[in-house]
């Protein structure tokens, strides 16, 4: 039985990122932490409340990838793709916590829209530098050198590109890894 009264239902997310765009106006940071599933319903809010206008809004997108047991409503398997066409945004997605802090670090530092993507769960566990530092955006970061062929990764897939290359040069074959960082840097949006 259907109840007799038609509720509207307003998404939070659209509405997050919207009143994100309005702090970011008055001269806050604003951090919208949100799971990378449903980010993707605020898709024309990002572009045209945040990126269009080149707001200092950061996304921290949680639960980027596969994510296992929360579900098949909650796998973050789109963002990489919808949010690395929109121009003026930062997509980044750190290989562990350590290289998080420091994104963290560089965004706010950038003073433009920035999303950091990561997956679900607890770090690796690895130390944490006790200063943080401003990562150049757009470039990655060669983690081991070879000459046979090489291995480009992001975020969660670095540390499984690691243990592949060590595996390959146990039989001889020499891996370069690379640590993209960055999905895409989008050019800014000239003025009219």
């Amino acid at each position: 039985m259907t109840h007799p009264l038609k509720v509207k239902q307003a998404l939070c997310e659209q509405h997050a990122v919207t009143f994100a765009a309005g702090l970011a106006t008055r001269g806050f940071i604003p951090i919208v932490a949100v799971y990378s599933t449903f980010l993707q319903r605020a898709l024309d809010q990002i572009i045209h409340d945040v990126c269009i206008q080149n707001l200092p809004v950061i996304f921290a997108i949680d639960r980027g990838g596969i994510v296992g047991d929360d579900g098949k409503t909650h796998q973050g398997t789109f963002d990489l793709s919808y949010l690395s066409f929109i121009p003026n945004l930062v997509l980044a997605s750190p290989k562990d916590e350590n290289e998080l802090q420091h994104f963290l670090n560089t965004a706010v530092k950038a003073k433009r829209p920035f999303a950091l993507r990561y997956p679900r769960g607890s770090g690796s566990g690895i130390p944490l530098d006790d200063k943080w530092k401003e990562l150049p955006i757009g470039k990655g970061e060669v983690l081991r050198n070879g000459d046979d062929i090489s291995i480009l990764a992001i975020g969660a897939t670095v540390a499984p590109a690691m243990e592949a290359a060590e595996r390959l040069a146990g039989k001889g074959v020499e891996c370069t890894v690379v640590n993209a960082r960055f999905r895409q840097t989008p050019g800014l949006i000239p003025d009219p």
